[in-house]
């Protein structure tokens, strides 16, 4: 069996997301299973070069993990032509600049959004790649979790019959930091380092609503800042400048009504920490992460609202799990492998940075609702 290598520029893997998703569960496991199958037999095995700039966290990383390549030198990383691709996971703020120098490289890209933290810096940075004639992706991962690919499953069956509304809960308590460390790093609440809520998830929010329940037409947010006070990672007080929580309503193509919470400041009563419920005429489903439940139209319950007696109806036991009948990998594993077959077989891959921009269109869009309190219509990007 044939084996060809792609060298892969990796950049900020150091951190929490880096790390986990892209380095040990997708591009290692990648190598563990002996590469990506393209149709021909061939199989194309990644070969990581980690790039960062902590010298002694790079070292670490690679020793632990088995990869024999490491540097602190960007530049000369994307000078070397044997590296095909270059990702990016490091901040926000500083992915358009270390983009547009490893286009100018001549290097495919794929990278984590936001893109840009705004929409000019997020076009530019699709026409510079369009102009320079490379690929690229951007992570899209929710599209590839199990409970949300039950949901597309249960729409492509006709099982909702006419979609009405959407209905998503996001969060979880991020504690502040003086008598409990927090579980986000302290950046992202504060605004000039790139932090908030609706840039970190209403990118997220665009593509699942895009590619599941129709095209976003317009969007009416209120952000909030409910914590003004966190501590950081050295125990020292800051204010936090960053929106902790949003909470928007999309009008979509179709006529579809989607809202969603989004909070770091909400306890947890529901089954999962992301949940989207999906209303239809013949059927409604509910899907976290991992599972999915579905109650059809022949068995809804008929309940009478009476406030004076105890309700007699479990509503949680009229609703049916449905089955995992197929095996489900990693979400970011399966976008990463779907790209480089996209490299080197040009098999279609739409996630690309325009894709990544309508994200960042819609993170403007909700901004600019909350600053001016009203509905921002958001106007089709041209390819």
């Amino acid at each position: 069996m044939a084996e060809t290598r792609i060298g892969i520029i990796m950049n900020g893997v150091t951190g929490r997301m880096g790390t986990n998703q892209h380095l040990i569960r997708s591009i290692c496991a990648i190598r563990d299973q002996g590469g990506v199958a393209l149709a021909d037999g061939t199989r194309v095995m990644p070969d990581p070069l980690l790039v960062g700039r902590s010298r002694d966290k790079l070292e670490q990383l690679a020793k632990v993990h088995g990869i024999a390549r490491w540097t602190t030198d960007m530049d000369a990383a994307l000078a070397n032509k044997d590296d095909r691709l270059f990702f990016d996971a490091a901040s926000t703020q500083l992915r358009p600049t270390i983009l547009k120098k490893a286009i100018a490289a001549g290097k495919d890209i794929y990278c984590e959004k936001p893109v840009a933290t705004g929409l000019a810096e997020a076009l530019d940075l699709y026409r510079a790649a369009k102009q320079a004639g490379i690929k690229h992706g951007v992570v899209q991962d929710k599209l590839w979790l199990p409970g949300l690919l039950k949901l597309k499953m249960l729409r492509d069956a006709g099982f909702f019959g006419r979609i009405l509304s959407l209905r998503g809960e996001f969060g979880y308590w991020v504690f502040e930091g003086d008598w409990q460390a927090a579980q986000r790093p302290s950046w992202n609440y504060r605004k000039e380092d790139g932090g908030g809520i609706i840039l970190d998830m209403l990118c997220h929010w665009r593509y699942v609503l895009d590619n599941l329940f129709g095209t976003v037409k317009s969007v009416s947010c209120l952000g909030a800042t409910h914590i003004p006070e966190r501590w950081d990672e050295h125990g020292k007080k800051y204010q936090a400048t960053a929106d902790d929580a949003a909470y928007a309503t999309f009008e979509l193509e179709g006529g579809v009504i989607a809202h969603i919470n989004s909070s770091w400041d909400v306890r947890v009563r529901r089954d999962d920490l992301v949940t989207f419920q999906v209303d239809g005429t013949l059927g409604s489903a509910v899907a976290g992460l991992q599972r999915c439940y579905s109650q059809a139209r022949v068995n809804t319950p008929k309940p009478v609202w009476n406030p004076d007696v105890p309700q007699s109806i479990n509503f949680f036991d009229t609703w049916q799990e449905v089955p995992s009948n197929a095996a489900y990998d990693n979400a970011f594993k399966v976008e990463w492998e779907l790209f480089i077959r996209h490299l080197f077989e040009d098999t279609p891959f739409k996630w690309n940075l325009l894709e990544g921009a309508k994200g960042v269109q819609l993170v403007d869009c909700a901004l600019k609702s909350w600053a001016e309190r009203r509905w921002v219509d958001l106007p089709a990007l041209e390819a």
